[in-house]
């Protein structure tokens, strides 16, 4: 009886294995995202202002100008401070941080994409596009003067 039982036991873990073979031999283990204090490489593309990094979306290379501008932005939220309630970006005092809005194609309300600046002018950069559950650090060159 009880090698009966043992043979069952054995056979069930086999088909178990089995039947789960080919699901855990091609699953791939994501990468970690980059922590708020890494900063990403940038990638050379044609025609567009190559000191952002690639993984900006177009909307936020043009909010990026906007915001070395000035202004005018489309939220009247944007501008204002960021409190970095989640603790992700780096302890400053209140008012370093202000935020901005990425426009979302497609999506009629704010959306889930910010741009979050620190440093009056910005010094620092950060991008997220899962509203503040992640940053991404980016740098961004000072505009050019004109003479």
């Amino acid at each position: 009886m009880m090698r009966k039982r043992t043979w069952l036991v054995l056979a069930a873990l086999i088909a178990l294995a089995v039947l789960l073979w080919p699901k855990t031999a091609t699953q791939q283990t994501p990468s970690p995202a980059p922590s708020a204090t890494q900063t990403a490489r940038t990638v050379p593309t044609p025609g567009v202002n190559n000191s952002l990094p690639a993984f900006l979306p177009p909307e936020a290379r043009d909010m990026v100008a906007t915001i070395q501008r000035g202004g005018p932005f489309a939220h009247r939220q944007d501008g204002n401070v960021f409190g970095n309630r989640e603790g992700l970006l780096p302890d400053m005092p209140r008012g370093h941080y202000r935020e901005y809005t990425i426009a979302t194609p497609g999506v009629e309300h704010r959306g889930a994409r910010r741009i979050v600046t620190g440093g009056h002018p910005p010094r620092s950069w950060f991008y997220t596009d899962d509203h503040y559950d992640s940053f991404r650090a980016f740098n961004v060159r000072a505009p050019e003067r004109r003479q």
